[in-house]
């Protein structure tokens, strides 16, 4: 399962969502995870499932990779669809048992929650996959700039988020290096049941964690020796601006709002569930 971790790792590609600056897909990222929430109507998934089929066509990002990434949250995804359809009383119940109730107010909650789970994750993922760490870092830094006259550390922070984000596929190499070392042993980590192999998993998620604290010291101590201070007078080689294609992008992502707000009040297709 470790294996198959994309959430935060780059995929390198000439495509115009890469080249967009990295304010333009934090404020996307953040505007298309806010409008997953508000309504519950298959007008506006509609509006959103094309939407997030666009922008994943435009990045050139590979479903295959893309997909990959939800199966270490599929649990995740079964364990809420199964307890949304178990304990959501509501009228025209299909079956009761107890504090169970299974009835179509549980089915499609459960229906929505799903959708809302997997397309925030595909579309946070899809930001990481189509921005390096650094561009992120920048991104990061000047959106929340106006806070320095707050006295917020921003600068540290967007360093902390760019190290998070730097660290995990390093994590994810060290990891595949471990499961291959305990396999070598006669570990098992593909077969078995379930309880069997999270025990399994014991193997690898230690000396992984002793590995990352490690590093991480390392890595203090190399920004100590350096006499790093944080962002106090720190210059950009490569400073963040504009571009046409920028201003296009906050176009079309206002757009796609207008849309979900319309079709959210009015529901024009009359599609419901």
């Amino acid at each position: 399962m470790l294996r198959d971790i994309t959430i935060g790792q780059y995929y390198p590609s000439d495509s115009v969502l890469h080249k967009l600056d990295p304010r333009v897909k934090l404020a996307g990222t953040l505007l298309f995870v806010v409008s997953l929430f508000p309504y519950t109507n298959m007008t506006v998934y509609l509006i959103t499932t094309l939407f997030l089929i666009l922008m994943v066509t435009v990045s050139k990002v590979s479903w295959r990779y893309i997909l990959k990434g939800l199966k270490p949250v599929m649990i995740i995804i079964f364990f809420t669809a199964f307890y949304n359809v178990l304990l959501t009383p509501g009228k025209n119940e299909i079956a009761t048992w107890g504090i169970i109730h299974i009835s179509y107010v549980g089915l499609r909650k459960a229906f929505y929650m799903v959708l809302r789970l997997m397309y925030l994750i595909i579309g946070s993922s899809l930001m990481t996959y189509t921005t390096t760490p650094t561009k992120l870092t920048d991104g990061i830094e000047e959106a929340l700039k106006p806070l320095n006259k707050l006295k917020v550390p921003v600068h540290e922070f967007a360093m902390m988020m760019s190290l998070a984000l730097r660290f995990i596929p390093i994590l994810m190499e060290e990891a595949n290096k471990i499961i291959n070392a305990q396999s070598a042993r006669g570990a098992d980590f593909e077969e078995g049941k379930f309880f069997e192999r999270a025990k399994n998993m014991v193997s690898i998620l230690i000396p992984l964690l002793v590995g990352a604290t490690r590093r991480a010291n390392d890595l203090a101590l190399a920004m100590d020796a350096r006499c790093y201070h944080g962002g106090e007078g720190r210059t950009k080689m490569k400073p963040l601006k504009y571009s046409k294609r920028d201003f296009a992008a906050y176009v079309i992502i206002c757009a796609y709002l207008v849309m979900v707000l319309l079709c959210g009040h009015y529901n024009f297709l009359h599609i419901n569930m």
